[in-house]
């Protein structure tokens, strides 16, 4: 693909990379990655062609010949050129993070960047981003889509229930609000007001027999609607058919 002044569909830049796999000039390295069987290694690159003047050249972030720059931003590490979004190396972590990086800090035990309000803040889990995505099976740690960090301590691209632990994601207080109001306008039918069910709650892992509801089953000890049936039906016998 070649490089024009808007660079391609992930990154604002100059230039195309030389892939030091095959030889072939793309934009990105994940251009690379969609056209190609194989991925390209960003930290071998070694030269680049320029997007105005086409002089293949070593890798910087200045045309030599036409003085133009490759990107606002550029990694000598990552060889990553783009347009400036307060962007930062981590050491540590390997590769470019998008900062800026007075509000990030490194979790040496997740081995990780994490938001500043996080640091003594979260549940450690060791080298946690070192693994795919559990729902979208993507790498998480070079991903360049940002993955939320649960109470439970995994990452998750996107979810509101971690499917590790089954823990929710996030603070669901007014979700469990709305879904009382939901409940009480949509009574049951006669035959199942009366029906209860077992469940365990994923969140506070309480066991408890609750009204049934079609619409969720709530924890008596928590207030949380992410709770799983543990039993069949268990439903009262009509007045007529109490025992004696």
């Amino acid at each position: 693909m070649a490089a024009t002044e808007s660079g391609c569909d992930h990154y604002v830049r100059n230039c195309s990379l030389k892939a030091p796999c095959c030889g072939k000039f793309y934009v990105c390295r994940l251009c690379h990655d969609e056209e190609e069987s194989h991925q390209m290694d960003r930290f071998h690159v070694k030269e680049v062609r320029c997007g105005v003047c086409s002089t293949v050249q070593e890798v910087q972030q200045w045309c030599q010949e036409c003085g133009i720059k490759f990107g606002e931003y550029y990694c000598h590490i990552c060889h990553l050129f783009d347009k400036d979004k307060k962007q930062y190396h981590c050491q540590p972590c390997g590769i470019c993070r998008i900062g800026p990086r007075e509000k990030y800090f490194h979790c040496l035990k997740c081995n990780l960047c994490l938001a500043r309000d996080l640091q003594g803040n979260h549940k450690c889990v060791e080298n946690v981003s070192r693994q795919n995505c559990p729902v979208c099976m993507d790498d998480i740690h070079t991903s360049r889509i940002g993955a939320h960090v649960l109470p439970c301590g995994h990452l998750l691209h996107k979810v509101y229930r971690c499917p590790l632990c089954m823990h929710s994601a996030l603070n669901m207080e007014e979700f469990w609000e709305q879904r009382d109001e939901e409940i009480a306008q949509s009574p049951m039918p006669s035959e199942y007001q009366d029906a209860t069910v077992k469940i365990i709650c994923n969140d506070c892992q309480a066991r408890a027999t609750v009204p049934f509801h079609v619409l969720g089953m709530k924890c008596i000890s928590c207030g949380s609607y992410n709770t799983a049936q543990n039993s069949g039906l268990i439903q009262s016998l009509p007045p007529d058919d109490q025992p004696e």
